[in-house]
């Protein structure tokens, strides 16, 4: 039953039936009632997908703004990382958490979530439960976001240009960060996807770093650093947007198959919390995650609404 459920679940989120957040909604229903039958692919699935999913929106972007976007949120995501890394590690140390635990909860809330876990994680030489608890209080924040940055950018007002920052500079990985503003408008979602993929290229230096520091694994950790390839996909299709306005009617079916694949993407991504998840994260590495969340979250907030980042 559970994999009936599953394909009918990624074929009715493909349909253009419903948007990305009732997408994550029955994904995460899924996740928490069934035995989730393909826990493996499903993730290795969703991650290519967003992936793809991003770089056909690219097609309904305009390049200039989006290097506009990206020198301005260079500074922002900058300042932002240094004081997530900086903070969790306090916090981890008061808290009691497990060193590698707080320090993977913290990079993946400073840079992207669990795109930054996996990169740093084998550097590091982390457990697979520890893996599982950072990527678990992660992911359950990821959701969160999604569902609630849309509402509470309504109801202060915040124009798509502040929205999109807010969720570029607070949520965790770019799949709930392109949820959420696709939500709220396109040019929230040109402005977060931008930022965002900037904030993503920190991962190299962040895992050079970590290299570096673990100088007995320097060698091996090279190999498993995750260039996010897609990057450089989505800044060529903002420029075929940009320069070659002739084929506008296929660049809008490319961003449309885009929104749809971000739309089964967040279904994938639901359908892998579940229950177990939930009890492995535990309450300190939680309360550490949640902390550090609220921090960004309220205080980019609060930045972007005096106009100290715009």
């Amino acid at each position: 039953m559970a994999k009936n459920l599953l394909f009918l679940g990624i074929i009715f989120a493909a349909s253009g039936v419903i948007g990305p957040p009732v997408a994550l909604g029955l994904g995460l229903a899924f996740g928490l009632a069934f035995p989730h039958p393909f826990p493996q692919d499903t993730r290795q699935l969703s991650k290519l997908l967003l992936q793809l999913s991003v770089v056909a929106l690219g097609f309904g972007m305009d390049l200039r703004q989006v290097l506009e976007a990206g020198r301005a949120g260079f500074m922002y995501t900058a300042l932002s990382i240094g004081f997530v890394l900086l903070a969790g590690s306090g916090l981890g140390r008061l808290l009691a958490v497990k060193k590698r635990v707080s320090f993977l909860i913290s990079t993946g809330t400073a840079i992207c979530g669990g795109s930054a876990i996996a990169a740093v994680s084998p550097i590091l030489g982390a457990s697979e439960e520890e893996i599982a608890v950072s990527l678990g209080t992660v992911f359950v924040l990821n959701s969160v976001a999604l569902l609630v940055f849309p509402p509470i950018g309504s109801a202060l007002h915040l124009t798509q240009t502040q929205f999109g920052l807010w969720c570029a500079l607070a949520i965790h990985d770019t799949s709930s960060v392109v949820g959420a503003a696709a939500r709220y408008g396109t040019v929230a979602l040109s402005v977060a996807t931008t930022v965002k993929l900037v904030r993503a290229l920190w991962i190299v230096p962040v895992s050079i770093g970590v290299s570096l520091h673990q100088r007995g694994n320097a060698q091996r950790s090279k190999t498993q650093i995750q260039w996010p390839w897609f990057i450089a996909l989505f800044l060529v299709a903002a420029g075929f947007n940009t320069f070659l306005p002739g084929f506008r009617l296929q660049y809008a079916m490319l961003q449309h198959l885009g929104i749809t694949g971000l739309c089964v993407t967040l279904f994938l991504i639901g359908t892998s919390l579940s229950r177990g998840t939930l009890k492995a994260v535990g309450f300190r590495p939680m309360l550490q995650g949640v902390i550090l969340w609220l921090a960004v979250s309220v205080g980019s907030l609060w930045m972007i609404e005096r106009g100290w980042i715009r």
